[in-house]
């Protein structure tokens, strides 16, 4: 969930006379890896699904177990942008795979607990809320850094909060995370789009950076849109 701590580009008031080209060419790879890596998340969860033997060791593993798992993959979140940024991109590209793999992974269990139809459903309405979100953030002149940036805050919050929620598994906690993750993240599409739309500005032809942030902002924008789908997907309810 970090928000560019390591890439030195500030927001710059939005500049609708920027090369129109750059911008477009810099979100086609921002979210073409975004799309990649959920292919992959999904491929790994519905795999991992039809494991029994995986689906024993992930979700026998206790609360500790769980917990270290969900640190390793925000770690590992971390380490692909750091990796894109002060390394290269393909690094932080393979990292930001193997990151989907491990979310594919932990979420598998939606494939046992919730009939199709209301997967896709939810991924459907989480496409939605995500595009109309994104060219809300992309086309709007008002500066969301202020709301962004508490938003962000909340989202850590939120996110070691579900962690602790893990040992006293209170229902009435888990349905205040559920809503509160959703418009968090919600919020934060619109937030994230923004900032990258000033980055691809201010970055203008250098292709070695924009390729880098590319990535970092791919990165981003899928933790959003997990959230959101698993959010979406318990609100809906429908199980098995």
């Amino acid at each position: 969930m970090s928000m560019f701590p390591q890439s030195g580009v500030r927001p710059v008031e939005l500049e609708y006379g920027a090369d129109n080209r750059v911008v477009f060419n810099f979100f086609n790879a921002v979210y073409g890896w975004m799309a990649v890596a959920l292919a992959v998340t999904a491929a790994v969860a519905y795999l991992v699904s039809q494991t029994p033997s995986v689906m024993s060791a992930l979700y026998g593993s206790g609360s500790f177990g769980i917990i270290a798992l969900f640190l390793g993959a925000w770690a590992l979140a971390y380490g692909a942008q750091h990796a894109a940024v002060k390394i290269n991109a393909n690094l932080g590209i393979f990292l930001f795979m193997c990151y989907a793999a491990l979310i594919g992974a932990l979420i598998s269990g939606i494939f046992i607990v919730y009939p199709k139809a209301t997967l896709v459903s939810a991924f459907v309405l989480t496409a939605g809320t995500f595009a109309c979100m994104s060219i809300y953030g992309f086309v709007t002149r008002r500066d969301l850094t202020t709301i962004g940036s508490y938003l962000v805050m909340a989202a850590f919050g939120l996110f070691f909060a579900s962690i602790v929620n893990v040992f006293f598994a209170s229902d009435a906690l888990s349905w205040f995370l559920t809503y509160a993750i959703l418009l968090v993240f919600v919020g934060l599409v619109a937030f994230h789009t923004q900032q990258l739309r000033n980055m691809a500005t201010e970055i203008g032809s250098d292709g070695n950076r924009a390729g880098r942030y590319a990535v970092v902002g791919s990165i981003i924008l899928y933790i959003a849109f997990i959230n959101i789908f698993m959010s979406i997907l318990r609100i809906m309810g429908g199980r098995k």
